[in-house]
């Protein structure tokens, strides 16, 4: 049966067997029984579609909004109902020849909130009508920064409506998984969304993308095709992101375009903003009880020094969050203005620590800054190198993790920075950096390599054969593998991250004999073993392609 590699057929002369037949001649939609000893029928299609699924996911692009919602403390109506009465909105939502909005502004704004607030009303649609994929594009997560992964959440479409898995039934069958993880996974990926988009069961078509300059992998070619969409077919776009000539130039193309500056809709942002404050300052006052002078003062400062920035004002009651009251008037004064400078000030706190502390704080925050996604608390202990009897609790990781200021937030034991700005903002910290990121790479290199040492050992998981199907693994508790999940997949890329890219020296980690050879010599089929576990074989091999060039 060479020539139908859809087909398989199953035979055994053993009693009471099932024998399957599956192929696209076969027309029967059940099952029946011969003789109580053969079954013939047509492999269920949902069982591929929900594998296909399965594959397809890099994240859910459902769960990241609502953790995203949930680190800004919810999403208030009245910070985004704004833009839903704004013209060009509305020329957008009712005008089919105009099919591409870019909602533009500088960091803090509350673009990334203005987009939780449209999906939720586009929600509001019903369902047989319209289709709705978004994504959040972050520079803080590896995952969740590249174009690949931005069209692979926006095929999460097909999840609302199985009837489009006909698009891509025969090319999974072909390709498997390796789909997703070749080099043509982009013009495959593309095409799929092509045909979808070409479908016409429903009316509306809504894709949404917040961040586009937080896409650092490919973002051209993400433009490109967000481009040809809008001038191609009739679905409708929202994209978000900052002021950047570069974004500007490339969604130039599109003649089906529409912008809304936030810089230019001062009088909507500062009246949304305002509404924010009062929110916070209510929240502070049931928090901390707050009389009325307090809050008056603490609502006065806001206002008056928030420069329509919705992260300051998160940031400032934040720090209020924390004190006591009989501090506020005295703390508020000392909150200076704008991002920048709240940033400086919020070092400045951390170097007043003690030394220890200081040491705890600064390596906490240059291996969160430096680490390719978002660390759980037990990955950043080893990670950062607290002392053990910290990296074991939880409750000790986040009471180092609160010495950071505002820089860092936990939810699910899962450590985030706060803002792509205060990321940028330490990255370029020579506080935090003293002898430059690259020393930090390497130092994270080396950590993770004497964790995956002491941990990797044959058949970690205990599975009662070799070959058993991955599908079937069941973690056993505790995980051994829970704490080694990060240097598993990243450790070469801190190896190759720290190697100066115009070097033409040896390398010192990947001489004969030295740190990676001992490594690779004792441990090589344990990881590999670990990797396809974890799921993670194509990062691992792909960051091992990059060490072949030294």
């Amino acid at each position: 049966m060479s020539g139908a590699p859809s087909e398989a057929i199953c035979r055994s002369n053993g009693p009471g067997v099932r024998l399957a037949f599956y192929g696209q001649g076969i027309q029967n939609s059940g099952n029946f029984q011969v003789g109580g000893n053969l079954n013939i029928g047509v492999q269920d299609n949902s069982d591929k579609d929900a594998e296909f699924l399965a594959a397809l996911r890099s994240t859910d692009p459902s769960d990241d909004r609502t953790r995203i919602q949930r680190q800004k403390g919810g999403l208030l109506e009245d910070s985004y109902s704004w833009i839903l009465d704004h013209a060009d909105f509305r020329r957008w939502r009712d005008d089919e020849q105009s099919r591409l909005l870019w909602v533009r502004g500088d960091p803090g704004k509350g673009k990334t909130m203005l987009l939780c607030g449209i999906i939720r009303e586009l929600e509001k649609l019903p369902a047989d009508t319209r289709r709705l994929s978004y994504f959040f594009c972050q520079a803080t997560d590896v995952r969740l920064s590249s174009a690949t992964s931005v069209l692979r959440s926006l095929l999460y479409l097909l999840d609302q409506e199985p009837s489009l898995m006909s698009h891509v039934r025969k090319k999974f069958a072909h390709a498997g998984k390796q789909l997703f993880e070749d080099v043509n996974q982009w013009d495959a990926l593309s095409k799929i969304l092509a045909n979808i988009l070409q479908d016409s069961s429903r009316p509306n078509t809504f894709l949404i993308i917040d961040a586009l300059d937080e896409c650092e992998t490919n973002r051209d070619q993400l433009l490109e095709l967000l481009v040809q969409i809008s001038s191609s077919y009739s679905a409708k776009l929202i994209v978000s992101s900052r002021n950047w000539p570069s974004v500007e130039k490339a969604l130039r193309a599109s003649t089906q375009k529409l912008r809304i500056c936030l810089e230019l809709n001062h009088e909507s942002i500062s009246s949304a903003v305002s509404r924010y404050i009062d929110h916070k300052v209510n929240e502070l006052t049931q928090l901390n009880n707050y009389d009325s002078k307090t809050q008056d003062a603490v609502r006065h400062h806001l206002a008056s020094n928030a420069n329509d920035t919705f992260l300051w004002v998160a940031l400032v009651c934040e720090e209020l969050r924390k004190i006591e009251t009989w501090d506020v008037l005295e703390v508020i004064k000392e909150v200076p203005a704008g991002l920048e400078d709240l940033y400086d000030r919020m070092m400045q706190q951390i170097q007043r620590l003690g030394r220890r502390d200081q040491e705890w704080c600064r390596s906490v925050l240059s291996a969160v800054t430096t680490a390719y996604r978002p660390l759980h608390q037990e990955e950043l202990g080893y990670l950062s190198t607290l002392p053990l009897n910290i990296q074991k609790m939880n409750d000790h990781m986040s009471t180092v993790t609160g010495m950071c200021g505002s820089f860092l937030t936990i939810r699910d034991n899962v450590v985030y920075v706060i803002h792509q700005s205060a990321k940028e903002f330490l990255s370029s910290n020579t506080y935090i950096f003293p002898s430059g990121k690259r020393d930090q790479h390497h130092a994270m290199f080396s950590r993770s390599l004497k964790i995956l040492s002491r941990t990797l050992r044959r058949n970690i998981y205990s599975l009662h054969a070799p070959g058993f199907p991955i599908d079937q693994v069941t973690p056993p508790v505790p995980d051994p593998l829970a704490s080694i999940r990060y240097p598993c997949i990243y450790w070469a890329d801190h190896l190759s991250d720290a190697i100066p890219l115009a070097t033409s020296e040896p390398i010192d980690d990947l001489r004969d004999d030295c740190t990676v050879q001992q490594f690779l010599s004792k441990k090589y089929l344990y990881w590999l073993e670990a990797l396809g576990l974890l799921r993670g074989i194509p990062e691992g091999m792909i960051a091992m392609t990059k060490l072949r060039h030294y």
